[in-house]
């Protein structure tokens, strides 16, 4: 009997991770983390109405320290306002996220926010149709699968 071969398989992250993190480097970002996790840094109020586009570095001038760099913010028109007076706080949670003065200004450009297409619920399986169905697979044993057959069979019919 032969012996299965190493899994080559490997998550999607890692396949698509190099090629996300070049996109996020050319636009000033060390690392994805600031645009993945913005809701979690800036907090839910702030990232509903602000994203992260760009950090600009400045060049660095030799024998003298590196400047904070500038945060660019894509915030939507109404709460431009908002987002500047909250500016701050912005920017001292960023730096808390970073571990370092590493941002010293915000720059907002207001513009739509590209947000991710809401997902229509799914429809609910009529219970008296999945136990009808149910009723017809007397031939598996594991009543978790039978269950699980008799929704996808009661969906299909339903389309």
């Amino acid at each position: 009997m032969n012996k299965p071969g190493p899994i080559s398989a490997r998550p999607l992250s890692v396949l698509v991770g190099g090629a996300i993190n070049d996109v996020f480097r050319r636009q000033g970002f060390a690392s994805r983390e600031l645009v993945t996790r913005w809701a979690e840094i800036a907090g839910a109020d702030i990232a509903a109405h602000a994203q992260p586009l760009k950090i600009q570095w400045l060049r660095p001038v030799e024998g003298q320290a590196q400047e904070p760099a500038t945060l660019v913010l894509r915030v939507e028109g109404p709460m431009a306002l908002e987002i500047q007076h909250a500016s701050a706080v912005i920017l001292d949670r960023v730096n808390r996220f970073f571990g370092w003065n590493a941002v010293g200004k915000l720059a907002l450009r207001q513009a739509p926010l590209s947000r991710p297409a809401k997902r229509k619920p799914r429809p609910r399986l009529d219970e008296a149709a999945v136990a009808e169905e149910a009723k017809t697979l007397t031939a598996i044993e594991d009543e978790d699968l039978r269950k699980a057959l008799a929704r996808l069979g009661t969906a299909i019919k339903r389309k």
